[in-house]
């Protein structure tokens, strides 16, 4: 299993997606990731190998190394992720947690179709973050190609997505076997979490819980 963590401030928000992310270290140990959006640094992302290092201690130079106002982060238990994406819906980073059964079917028909290709792991593995940014991109806009990427998956994909603008957006796999959590704080800050005890430990409220299939954009 895997998780992610991201928020949006008016404000520095490193702190909160390094701790929402740490929290969630229980849930994978293979990799662990970050992007982060700063107006005038663009989208910085960082991804680490966590097999022989806890998240904490291979990340623990973000503080110095890395800004921003708003900001998406990812305990991974398989593919390497946050993914940087550029594509005719612009720049933006995801992640994606779950499990797609039909993976190599739909990667198939997409290489048939478009003429496409995918970078590929050792024994020939797809990245399931960038299969789905791959459906995602087939349509004019994020809602549509997330509503298209939920119809196509047989699974479970719930999605995180920081766009090139500082926003978030977020969607809960089409049955809701997964959660997906809004939280909100005191200050303003809006965070989206896996687990809900991540959020609360930073001070959040809960402010909603996504329904399946549903998709929102968090923005400061």
């Amino acid at each position: 299993m895997s998780g992610f963590f991201g928020c949006v401030s008016r404000n520095e928000c490193v702190n909160e997606v390094f701790y929402g992310t740490d929290y969630h270290s229980h849930l994978g140990t293979k990799s662990g990731g970050l992007a982060i959006y700063d107006s005038v640094k663009g989208l910085q992302r960082k991804i680490h190998n966590l097999g022989n290092a806890p998240f904490r201690t291979k990340f623990e130079h973000v503080f110095e190394e890395m800004e921003g106002t708003s900001a998406i982060g990812c305990i991974s238990d398989s593919d390497p992720q946050p993914l940087m994406i550029r594509s005719h819906l612009g720049n933006y980073a995801i992640c994606v947690v779950g499990n797609v059964i039909n993976k190599e079917k739909l990667a198939e028909d997409y290489v048939l179709k478009s003429g496409g290709h995918f970078g590929i792991a050792s024994g020939s593995v797809i990245n399931t973050t960038e299969l789905v940014a791959s459906l995602i991109n087939q349509k004019k806009d994020f809602v549509k190609g997330i509503k298209f990427a939920q119809s196509e998956i047989k699974g479970t994909a719930s999605i995180i997505i920081l766009t090139e603008k500082g926003t978030i957006i977020t969607a809960r796999d089409k049955m809701g076997r997964l959660p997906v959590l809004i939280g909100e704080r005191e200050d303003g800050e809006y965070c989206v979490s896996f687990e809900s005890f991540a959020f609360y430990k930073l001070g959040y409220e809960l402010k909603k819980e996504l329904g399946p299939g549903e998709i929102v954009e968090l923005s400061a």
